[in-house]
């Protein structure tokens, strides 16, 4: 275990020194019928007719300057959303490129309800961010004694202005820990089915539950220390440090699915495996191979396709929350299986 791991397994991010000891979701240990035991198949999940969250903020219509997209509108966003590593990915280094070219101003004028052609996505998306809530609500207080601060979810389509900065579309879906907000722009979910082959309203659901879980993190204080131990290490120490904090998202993704199936009963046959194939399909080593040709380990900041199947499966089979802190307290080389093979 390197330095930076071990300091981070014996100091804890929890709001009180005995965070862990409260964790305790024992009795949550059992999978939940064909649900989890399904592979990849149909693309439905149960969600129709239930509660919307009051915590969607819809921007769609705002005017925001945008960087111009040289080389090619949509291949420029698939390649920068993959050159980003996708899922909870820092907007900043984007933005500071964008920042760079000249800058065009886009008006947008807001959808009508009768007009939206994303009006069944959004609630869709206002479902699910409930479904999060509901979960995290419930486990904040039984396991952590604490009360859960929910965020808001802010749609949005090209270019958004957050607490981090200015950001574009081709950054994907991420959260600030600014303003405690996830960011999304519909437009990913289609690129995400397209061009990664990656389908599926779980799948979907499983996104915005990865950019919930960089929220609990940030609530957690673990997020704070993990950018305070990034400034002191190398770039390949950061790098391992980003991939411990993706893979403990797809974790709390994971743990948030175990929750809501026994709350609300969310997954039809096929649901997992939708969201199994989208881990796979955003690994470092899979978007590097579909970008560059090539696999370079040393620049993940995500974790492989393995990894990130692995530790979302984990996290949604246990049901358990004091688990989450396996990815900073395994050697580095154990949080991906298949190195152990």
């Amino acid at each position: 275990m390197t330095k930076i791991s071990s300091e981070m397994g014996r100091s804890r991010p929890g709001p009180d020194d005995g965070w862990r000891a409260k964790c305790r979701l024992r009795e949550c240990k059992r999978r939940t019928n064909d649900a989890f035991r399904a592979k990849e198949g149909d693309t439905k999940m149960r969600w129709e007719g239930r509660e919307e969250s009051k915590n969607v903020e819809d921007r769609r219509g705002s005017a925001m300057p945008v960087a111009g997209m040289a080389g090619g509108g949509l291949l420029f966003l698939i390649l920068s959303v993959v050159i980003s590593m996708l899922l909870g990915a820092n907007p900043r280094q984007l933005i500071e490129q964008a920042g760079q070219q000249q800058q065009s101003q886009q008006t947008r004028i807001p959808p009508s309800a009768e007009n939206d052609k994303d009006a069944k996505l959004k609630t869709f998306v206002g479902v699910v961010l409930k479904d999060n809530e509901d979960v995290w609500s419930t486990l904040f207080r039984k396991h952590l004694n604490a009360k859960y601060e929910e965020p808001k979810l802010v749609i949005f389509t090209g270019a958004v202005r957050s607490a981090c900065g200015e950001a574009t579309a081709a950054v994907g879906p991420f959260y600030c820990p600014g303003d405690k907000n996830v960011y999304l722009d519909f437009d990913f979910f289609r690129t995400m089915e397209r061009d990664l082959g990656a389908k599926g309203e779980f799948a979907m659901a499983y996104v915005i539950a990865h950019e919930v879980g960089h929220h609990v993190q940030n609530l957690l204080g673990l997020s704070m220390k993990v950018q305070r131990l990034q400034m002191q290490a190398s770039q390949a120490e950061s790098n391992q440090l980003s991939v411990r904090l993706e893979l403990q998202a797809d974790y709390l993704a994971g743990v948030w699915a175990h929750h809501a199936q026994q709350m609300k009963g969310i997954l039809e046959k096929g649901d997992i495996g939708d969201a199994m194939n989208t881990a796979k399909r955003i690994g470092d080593d899979v978007l590097q191979k579909k970008a560059t040709g090539r696999i370079r380990e040393a620049a993940f900041t995500h974790g492989s396709a393995k990894a990130r199947e692995y530790w979302f499966t984990k996290g949604l089979k246990s049901g358990d929350l004091e688990g989450m802190m396996q990815t900073f307290d395994l050697p580095f080389d154990q949080l991906d299986p298949s190195k152990l093979q």
